[in-house]
Order: structure tokens, then sequence, then C-alpha cells
């Protein structure tokens, strides 16, 4: 028997073009106008005119186009988040917890990195502007005010770890978890505690210095500036001031570290010349991230709810623009919590209190 080839190729049964909000108004028996009103949530819409918009849409399997919903509503549904780098586990927990409350909210993050440079900063905000509805900046080592006269006076910003007057802002108790870490260890006879500092200028680093010292005053701790030695939050400069502590004579029985990169930086260099942690020299760093608690020994540290200074901040900056009467731009401190791990045990000052008052118990 012969066969047909004529009606051979089989018929596409999927669609070649993306579904127009007119064939949704048209199914759903409605306006284009009360189509849009139903998906965007901009207007009065009957319970039942909405099932069917949203029945419709389903079968019809409708994506808004983004860019056109932005131009009849004025906004974007897009967030910007600026940091100062996105390397490192910090700033990844940042985003993370900016992200997830973004999503729960209807929103999209764009991210980028201002690398601590003005000029750079000031081209992001540039390149952002029209293309969201509100900024989050973290910027600790920059002058906010200056660099953002440029955007909308209408744009709502939030500042992370700095401060500019006119803006609302989310920050840590980087002061008080330093005092709490310089208690900590003063409670075990440590008398010598070296600082690994961070960057000249970066707020954070500023406060967490101004809590050493004032801490180890309040303490009776030995203060002293041939104790604090410089860093810039890498693992590098941590190891490099490790290597001048262990110079030292008499040497540091601890060393804070104001941040667990740094920390870790140290314990490695620690490690290689045979020093024992905590046995003879405790460290203890500041933020809690992840691989702190992975380390050997693990890591004593300040936690930061780093995930959450993100959540806050995105959920700050959409309640500042709802309420867009707010007289007083709100401010948010998350306070901080000292976790003690093995790298700062008790072990060790116990047996240091023990010959100090000549082997009596």
């Amino acid at each position: 028997m012969p066969i047909s080839t004529a009606s051979s190729k089989p018929r596409s049964t999927s669609r070649t073009r993306p579904t127009t909000i007119k064939e949704v108004a048209a199914r759903a028996g409605v306006s284009v106008a009360t189509v849009s009103r139903a998906l965007n949530g901009i207007g009065p819409v009957k319970q039942a005119t909405l099932d069917r918009v949203l029945e419709a849409a389903r079968a019809l399997r409708f994506v808004p186009h983004s860019g056109a919903r932005s131009l009849s509503t004025k906004t974007t549904h897009t967030i910007g988040l600026v940091l100062p780098d996105l390397h490192g586990e910090f700033f990844s927990e940042v985003i993370r917890g900016a992200d997830l409350a973004a999503r729960r909210r209807g929103y999209h993050l764009l991210v980028s990195g201002s690398h601590n440079n003005a000029d750079d900063m000031a081209a992001v905000l540039g390149a952002m502007r029209g293309r969201v509805d509100g900024l989050i900046l973290m910027s600790p080592e920059l002058a906010i005010e200056s660099i953002v006269s440029e955007l909308p006076a209408a744009m709502p910003l939030v500042t992370v770890s700095g401060e500019a007057k006119r803006f609302a802002s989310v920050t840590i108790d980087n002061y008080g978890g330093a005092r709490t870490v310089i208690r900590h260890l003063a409670a075990l006879a440590h008398q010598r505690i070296a600082f690994i500092t961070g960057p000249a200028g970066n707020a954070d680093a500023a406060e967490r210095l101004r809590g050493y010292r004032d801490a180890c005053r309040t303490h009776l701790v030995v203060c002293s500036s041939d104790l604090e030695f410089p860093g810039d939050f890498s693992e590098e400069s941590g190891y490099d001031a490790a290597l001048k502590i262990l110079e030292m004579k008499p040497r540091p029985t601890a060393i804070f570290a104001a941040n667990d990169a740094m920390a870790v930086g140290a314990l490695f260099a620690l490690r290689e010349h045979g020093v024992r942690v905590p046995e003879d020299v405790a460290i203890v760093g500041f933020d809690d991230i992840p691989i702190a608690r992975y380390v050997t020994p693990r890591l004593t540290t300040v936690t930061v709810a780093i995930a959450e200074l993100g959540r806050r901040a995105l959920e700050v900056l959409l309640d500042t623009t709802v309420n867009k009467d707010s007289r007083r731009p709100p401010r948010e401190t998350l306070s901080t919590t000292l976790v003690v791990r093995e790298s700062c045990g008790a072990t060790a000052a116990a047996k240091r209190m023990k010959r100090s008052s000549g082997g009596k118990s």
C-alpha cells in the first residue's frame, strides 16, 4: 500500500510567540486595563473578576513584560545593592539575605561592586539610575553624602555599615562586640592581647578598634599602640601581622583580629611556626563567617547575623518607600554575640594562673 507523504510533517502544538495581554483580556471577558490592574495590584478589582483574569493568564501561560509594566506603573520592582566588593563569604552572605527578602516581597536585586572607589561608586549609581526603585549602599570607607548628591531627592536609600544623616541605616554593634571579646579574654587571665586592625578609614574597623582600646582600659589589660598591628581584612594581612606578633618579647598570649579572614591568616602563621592554639596563643575573630567553624581549631569569634544585615536593609528600604512621610530616617543596629570555640579555651589560661600562683590549686 502506498504511503502518502503530503501531511507527514507533524504540526507544532507549541506557541511561536508570547501571549499578549489582549488575549488574556479576551479570554477573561474584560478590558486590557482591568487585566493590568489585576495583575499589577494597582487598582480595585472585584474578586470574581480577579479570579477570571488569573485563570486566563495561567491557561495562556501569560508572562507580564517587566519593561512594559514599569512604564505603566513607574516602578521596576528592582532594588540596587552596591557593596565594596563581591568577593568573600561576608559579602555573599549579605547578598543572600537581601535576595531572599527581595523575592519574598516580589522584587529582584541588581548587584554591583564599588571597589571602595568614589569614581567607581558614582559610575555604578549612574548606571542604576532609572533602573531601580531604591538603593542599598554598603560603603564603610567612602563619604556617602557627597557621592549620592547627584541622585534624585526622592530616591529611597539605605546605608549599611556607614551612616549618612538624611538616609536610613542598618549597621552592626562593632563597638560592643569588640568589648565583649576583651572582657572574655581578660576573664581567662590574658593580659597582653594583640589586635590586628582593619583598613584605615573603614567605619566598622574604627569602631572595633575603639571597643578594643576602651575594654582594655576597663579590664586593666595592657593597652599600648605596640600591641596594635595594621591589617586590611584579608587573610594575607592577618598572616603578616601574626609573624610580627611572634617576634615580640614578651609575646602576647592572645590575638584579637578585627575580622575572621585575618584571624584565619594568623592561625595559619602560628601553626606554620609550631605555636599551639590556644595552648600558647589564643585567637579570636569577628563576623563568624561560615568557614570559622571548619578551621582547626574552630575559631572563637563575634557572631554577626550577616544575612540578617542584608535582609533588614532590604526591608527597611521597602518600608521607608511605603512610609514616605517619615520625618526621621530609621536607624537600626544589629546586636552581636561572642561564640566561644576551641581557638580560645580556658585550659591555657588556667595553666598560666596555676603557674603564677606557685602551683597551688
